[in-house]
């Protein structure tokens, strides 16, 4: 089976191939689906996805929910995750710090990024993937650390 990076670099460039990737994301990962995140960019280190502001993900002022955001930035870094960690390796999210620091009244626009790229090593490690949610001005609505365990994977027992 194609690695993540790999089927986004098959589907982005075709007509609808961002659609169908974030739609195979939501395949994967069923909840994401509440938001219809959109990937508009992936590349190792590096993860865009987009999301309408609509009825579905307002909070009681009308403005997109909180936690809508959360799993905005949530598949950012996953998908980051996915096309960064090396085959060798698995990794897990096992914390998120996330600051509300705006309302976005408009649809938003999640930037996960790690800059430098850690190495994937031989002892497990914590890489904290840092997102920016912003409303459709540039403006930060949200801002997350995601931390996630990164690890070799298991070999099989013989």
């Amino acid at each position: 089976m194609p690695s993540t990076l790999e089927l986004w670099r098959r589907l982005s460039p075709r007509p609808l191939g961002t659609r169908l990737f974030s739609w195979g994301v939501c395949l994967r990962a069923p909840y994401f689906r509440t938001v219809r995140p959109h990937v508009v960019r992936l590349e190792p280190g590096r993860c865009e996805v987009r999301a309408k502001k609509r009825r579905a993900v307002h909070n009681h002022l009308g403005t997109f929910h909180a936690i809508a955001a959360c799993n905005v930035a949530e598949i950012a870094a996953g998908v980051l995750a996915e096309a960064s960690v090396p085959a060798t390796h698995r990794w897990i999210p096992v914390g998120m710090q996330v600051r509300y620091v705006a309302k976005a009244a408009t649809d938003v626009h999640g930037i996960a990024e790690l800059d430098p790229l850690p190495e994937a090593g031989e002892e497990p490690a914590e890489w904290v993937v840092p997102v920016r949610i912003l409303d459709t001005a540039g403006t930060p609505v949200v801002t997350a650390d995601i931390t996630l365990r990164v690890s070799p994977k298991k070999k099989p027992t013989p």
